[in-house]
């Protein structure tokens, strides 16, 4: 675009975080500049902003109608989140009259503030996912007689904030799972497995301590794993569109025949990644531990803990409480075993080490009293640059003409 004598036209936020990014809650003032940088006198109509935040969701699926016939259809949804309008210079005009009451910038570089309060309601958080977003942003448009209008559009990142100091996540997680295997008219022992974690809510950056028992009475060498997925689901039109990734993952050393082994506090770290969004009506973001006992040739054992992950890390009282909580159960935690179910459909993957210690860098604080949570923010933001994960996808709402045989999940784990 030609600007002719307008140089430039920028926006700039007043606050940023650790990382240089501008990052906002529910409620807070957004305030910032809009920079004009000009060669000559210019004359301006108007320098209009105007502030949005929308959650977005699109997909397409094509079908068969019939023989030889093919449609594509198309499902999109949208929540709108902000709108604000706000006018920096001049004011509404007759249009029979373009050249009345003109603004004229001399050379040089203009300033012109700009501020507006986010609304006190449950915003989505600022997300980028395969088949939606939820994205903040402030544009500014200068506009000039006769002329096109010169534009730039800055975004802002926006955190639902997630207290994970509450009652039900600090709640520990639990379960126990069983199952035989069978080869025609002969069956091996069973395998059984414990898994327990300490809290349901987490932040990026803390590491999950897994307390699991796992006893392997069957023929067969087995090996105990546990991994971290998202579960990225979104909604249009009354349909939905599941994406699921695994996030990290560790596993445990072969167990032969008749053995057993014993994780006490194994850890497995989270790295950068977005917070739970739970409260959106077309995008969801949810988390899961999955234990699972790898076994050859035959369905995996797995038992699934949903997780939350939060932004507001756990407090130094809250640690006292939970550890308290956690030494005092025993084996009574584990309640009866629960009838098997069918293996996680998540794509063989394996994290970088290097890649998630150069995301770690410098932003890895303790846990304890004191933590800043701007550095918590800095370290979540890094998972907005993070490169594109591999998906798995699965429709969670599939046609009425689609049998559940069809979208059945195969038998793959992580770290096989």
């Amino acid at each position: 675009m030609v600007l002719g004598k307008v140089r430039a036209l920028a926006i700039y936020f007043d606050s940023l975080n650790e990382n240089n990014l501008p990052v906002f809650s529910g409620g807070d003032l957004v305030s910032g500049r809009v920079v004009v940088d000009v060669t000559g006198d210019v004359r301006v109509k108007s320098l209009d902003i105007t502030a949005k935040g929308v959650a977005k969701v699109r997909w397409t699926e094509s079908r068969n109608a019939g023989a030889n016939t093919a449609y594509t259809q198309n499902y999109t949804e949208e929540v709108e989140y902000l709108h604000h309008y706000d006018t920096l210079i001049g004011e509404e005009r007759d249009e029979d009259c373009p050249e009345e009451g003109l603004t004229v910038l001399h050379a040089g570089l203009h300033e012109f503030a700009f501020s507006f309060n986010l609304p006190q309601m449950a915003l989505a958080t600022s997300f980028e996912g395969k088949h939606g977003s939820v994205r903040y942003w402030v544009k500014a448009e200068l506009h000039r007689p006769w002329l096109l209008p010169v534009k730039v559009k800055k975004e802002f990142i926006v955190f639902e904030h997630i207290d994970i100091n509450t009652p039900l996540l600090l709640a520990p997680q639990a379960g126990t799972k069983e199952k035989t295997l069978c080869c025609w008219f002969c069956a091996s022992g069973p395998i059984s497995l414990s898994a327990k974690i300490e809290r349901k809510g987490y932040t990026p950056g803390e590491s999950i301590q897994i307390f699991a028992e796992v006893e392997n009475c069957s023929s067969r060498v087995v090996v105990p794993k546990a991994a971290l997925y998202q579960t990225q689901t979104f909604f249009a039109k009354g349909k939905g569109k599941q994406i699921q990734q695994l996030v990290s993952n560790l596993r445990g050393d072969p167990l032969p025949q008749g053995k057993s082994q014993s994780w006490e506090g194994k850890l497995l770290k989270i790295p950068p990644v977005s917070p739970s969004i739970l409260d959106c009506p077309i995008i969801r973001v949810e988390y899961a531990l999955v234990v699972y006992v790898d076994v050859p040739g035959g369905l995996n054992l797995s038992l699934s803990l949903p997780l939350v992950i939060g932004t507001i890390p756990l407090h130094a009282c809250a640690t006292r409480t939970s550890s308290i909580s956690s030494n005092s159960s025993t084996l009574s935690w584990m309640g009866p075993p629960e009838r098997p179910e069918a293996p996680p459909s998540y794509s063989d993957l394996a994290i970088s080490e290097s890649h998630r210690r150069d995301c770690l860098q410098g932003c890895d604080r303790s846990d304890g009293e004191g933590e800043d949570q701007g550095s918590l923010l800095t370290y979540i933001t890094e998972f907005r640059y993070r490169p594109p994960p591999l998906y798995s996808e699965v429709d969670p709402y599939p046609d009425p003409v689609e049998v559940s045989s069809d979208v059945r999940r195969p038998d793959t784990c992580p770290s096989r």
